[in-house]
């Protein structure tokens, strides 16, 4: 396994001082019996799958999956049978820890539509849920890193004015007629906050990343993308017809030696130099909670001079003693990130994306874009709701509010994260980083924890293979700013307790609570400075 080791780089120890303060992960490896446990579970469950497929096929057990009518056998299937394995005789028997109806705004706390699930009944399934209503449900699965999803308060009273004003939609491209002031202050605004030239925004995320990478590389390029990137990173890619290759996640000296025989070698068969290299990187990975280690990545860029694609989707406004992100996180300079990618789902509340950098990147991308070209402009209200969350956190509404989120974010998060560590269980990632990996490794472990951590009113997220390798199935805890010390405390309470009943303490490093460090706040002084 990739993750065996707790890596630390100190201050100004370890690769010539580009680090200026402590950059701490851990991905424990995984136990011998807590593997060897997890592949028979798995390899029961295939067996056990294979047998009530085989009763299926020969009408002994009834059969309740997807089939294309008779008269549409002549036709190329739309679907194979056995790509459908997994879901019809895995995922069906704990798929109620997934999709419940959220009933309110998702905040600290949310109303939770309980969904009982009975395998293959949909319509049962949906009018059970209706009947059963779990209220003041602890939210830990949402990105709302700030706590800025709220409908209360100043950036609502923005939205709603904005709303009765502009409407709910402009139905019209930016470049026909659907270019309102609100986007024009929005982009301004963006750049701004990130210290750049200019910056475009977009109405959705994922197609900030699928339909802007294709417009910036194309046949002739080379793109270095991390293994563990976005599946919007990885389509954008594809579409784009460049030649990709994947360096090992966060190793810097896979990334070099893809880049020297990149340099050495130029391009296949004809050995030409390569139009552009871009290497694609993510400032959080979601599902791992790493930080990208940037200061390497651009040490790297600039000595082989290629470009750099950075996506903080799930860092910007998590990271950072300003909010501004992870290369606010390393205090380096904005500049040195060819294209800067982020989203305003998590820490803004609200939806889309934009792309930043240097204006000729920006004024290109506005004509060549699809994205931008053929895509509706972005609703007003949502464009308020980013105005005014981003000014809250610039301290442009004239208070402190934002200052005090994004100090109180990473207060939760290593309180959060030393605690788990105190308890016993593997935590994947950066001490800093709001996402939270914990392991559960066992199939039969995902459906259980789910269950349980609901039955004790909190609302977590469970993952599992394919979105995970097959032994590495987790529940993943979101860390947000409206989360108290009360709420964390009985979070971390449940989670112990539950931690017992199922057997997941795994770690062999348990941390004494006496040793671990104090939150260091330090980095988060003379923030106006």
């Amino acid at each position: 396994q990739q993750k065996v080791f707790t890596d630390m780089c100190l201050r100004g120890q370890h690769h010539g001082g580009l680090y200026k303060r402590p950059f701490v992960e851990s991905f424990e490896e995984t136990p011998m019996l807590v593997a060897v446990l997890t592949y028979m579970g798995y390899g029961i469950l295939t067996i056990f799958g294979y047998l009530r497929d085989f009763l299926r096929q020969w009408k002994i057990e009834r059969c309740h999956i997807a089939r294309e009518k008779e008269e549409q056998r002549d036709f190329v299937p739309l679907y194979q049978d056995f790509e459908n394995f997994y879901t019809r005789n895995l995922y069906m028997r704990i798929r109620d820890n997934w999709n419940r109806p959220i009933c309110s705004v998702p905040g600290a706390k949310m109303d939770l539509m309980e969904r009982a699930s009975f395998h293959w009944s949909f319509l049962v399934c949906y009018y059970s849920a209706i009947i059963s209503f779990l209220h003041d449900v602890i939210n830990l699965g949402s990105y709302n890193y700030l706590g800025f999803a709220e409908n209360t308060g100043p950036c609502a009273e923005s939205a709603a004015e904005v709303t009765v004003k502009y409407g709910v939609g402009v139905a019209s491209s930016r470049q026909e007629i659907g270019n309102l002031d609100r986007h024009e202050e929005m982009e301004k605004l963006v750049a701004k906050f990130l210290g750049v030239e200019s910056a475009m925004a977009f109405g959705m995320g994922f197609a900030t990343n699928s339909m802007n990478i294709p417009a910036l590389t194309g046949k002739g390029c080379l793109i270095l993308s991390d293994e563990l990137n976005h599946a919007s990173l990885v389509l954008g890619a594809r579409l784009s017809g460049s030649i990709i290759r994947v360096f090992k996640h966060n190793n810097m000296q896979s990334l070099e030696k893809l880049l020297r025989e990149a340099i050495v070698h130029g391009q296949p068969r004809t050995h030409r130099p390569w139009k552009k290299i871009l290497i694609v990187v993510e400032g959080i990975y979601s599902m791992e909670g790493s930080i990208v280690r940037l200061p390497e990545v651009i040490a790297l860029k600039k000595h082989y001079r290629a470009y750099l694609y950075l996506d903080e989707a799930h860092s910007i406004g998590a990271l950072g003693p300003r909010g501004r992100g992870v290369v606010d996180y390393f205090g380096l300079d904005p500049c040195d990130v060819d294209v800067m990618m982020g989203t305003f789902t998590k820490s803004f509340g609200a939806a889309g994306g934009y792309i930043a950098g240097k204006r000729e990147l920006i004024e290109y991308l506005r004509s060549h874009s699809h994205s931008a070209v053929y895509a509706t402009s972005m609703s007003p209200p949502v464009v308020e709701q980013i105005i005014t969350s981003m000014k809250c956190i610039m301290g442009e509404d004239g208070t402190t509010i934002g200052c005090e989120r994004v100090r109180r974010l990473a207060e939760n998060t290593v309180y959060f994260r030393k605690r788990l560590r105190e308890m016993g269980f593997i935590i994947y990632g950066n001490k800093d980083s709001p996402v939270v990996p914990m392991m559960l490794y066992m199939p039969a472990k995902i459906g259980a924890f789910g269950r349980e951590m609901l039955k004790r009113n909190i609302g977590v997220v469970v993952v599992g293979f394919p979105a995970t390798p097959i032994i590495e199935s987790r529940a993943r805890f979101c860390i947000s700013a409206s989360h108290s010390r009360e709420l964390l405390d009985k979070v971390l309470g449940a989670i112990c307790e539950v931690g017992d009943v199922l057997q997941l303490k795994y770690s062999r490093h348990r941390i004494q609570p006496s040793l671990v460090r104090p939150f260091d706040d330090s980095v988060y002084e003379d923030i106006d400075d």
